[in-house]
């Protein structure tokens, strides 16, 4: 089903994005911050860098799920459904109010894998950062295409080990609100996120699908809390189990060594874990 998709790999794509005040403010009400200075030249969360660099796909060439139809840019994977993964992420520099932005993206593998739902295939993105022509960041993504959704609920994914004592825990309830203005800051169509027939009808969702990037966001504000000024550095995160839409969640981390390393994770309704996120913060 991947032979003739092995010639995508190598491809590249150059998108150019501005670190706008606008987009810094949007962000700061998201996530409850007072503390991120708006005047130009002044330094963004390194994580932030999440609401950068949408496709920007043109109405005509969205697919029925909202997202861009694969075949342009991205590989023609058979297969409907798609869902991140996983990601690591290193931060050299920290972006800057008012910064010029490039990403080159890489297709770097194509990998078929059979899991608990039936065929995958994973499409795995490099991603490069540059502010004039200095690295800042590098992001790989492994974007996986699934299945059509079948009527019997998924069993939940086993952890890989267990979870590390908590030092602390948060409740978390994301709301329909706070899933469309991480949406919209992302020009992100994808409608599991904000359309409730069609995550129900369409792909046989309970409710509205918590965005991973929305999780990841609020785990890395929730660690930053306990540690003023510090940025994040690097991340690791695996996607395990998804969190729905007004149900309640929790998320926990451990205390950083000495080296700024902790374990950031978010647990569903009954306490299974949606996402894991190594991380290291200083």
């Amino acid at each position: 089903m991947t032979g003739d998709l092995q010639s995508w790999v190598g491809r590249t794509r150059t998108v150019a994005d501005e670190m706008a005040a606008p987009l810094v403010r949007r962000m700061a009400a998201l996530t409850d911050r007072t503390d991120v200075p708006l005047q130009h030249g002044a330094p963004v969360p390194n994580h932030w860098l999440c609401m950068l660099f949408d496709d920007a796909a043109p109405q005509a060439a969205l697919g029925a799920d909202g997202h861009a139809a694969t075949g342009d840019f991205l590989p023609p994977v058979p297969l409907p459904r798609r869902m991140l993964g996983g990601r690591r992420l290193t931060y050299t520099a920290a972006p800057r109010v008012g910064d010029a932005l490039d990403r080159e993206t890489m297709i770097a593998a194509i990998t078929p894998k059979v899991g608990r739902s039936g065929a995958l295939i994973f499409v795995t993105l490099r991603h490069s950062i540059t502010r004039a022509g200095d690295v800042i960041a590098v992001e790989e993504q492994d974007i996986a295409y699934l299945e059509p959704k079948r009527n019997a609920p998924e069993p939940k994914a086993e952890n890989p080990a267990p979870m590390p004592m908590a030092a602390w825990r948060d409740a978390f309830t994301p709301d329909p609100v706070m899933l469309f203005r991480y949406s919209a800051l992302q020009f992100n169509g994808h409608r599991i996120h904000y359309d409730a027939d069609y995550a129900r009808d369409g792909e046989g969702y309970p409710a509205l699908v918590v965005n991973g990037g929305v999780t990841t966001l609020f785990l890395l504000e929730a660690a930053l809390r306990r540690q003023p000024g510090a940025q994040v550095l690097q991340t690791a995160s695996r996607t395990m189990n998804p969190l729905f839409c007004g149900r309640a969640a929790t998320l926990s981390g451990t205390a950083p060594d000495a080296q700024g390393r902790c374990i950031l994770w978010a647990e569903d309704d009954t306490g299974a874990t949606a996402l894991r996120i190594e991380a290291r913060i200083g």
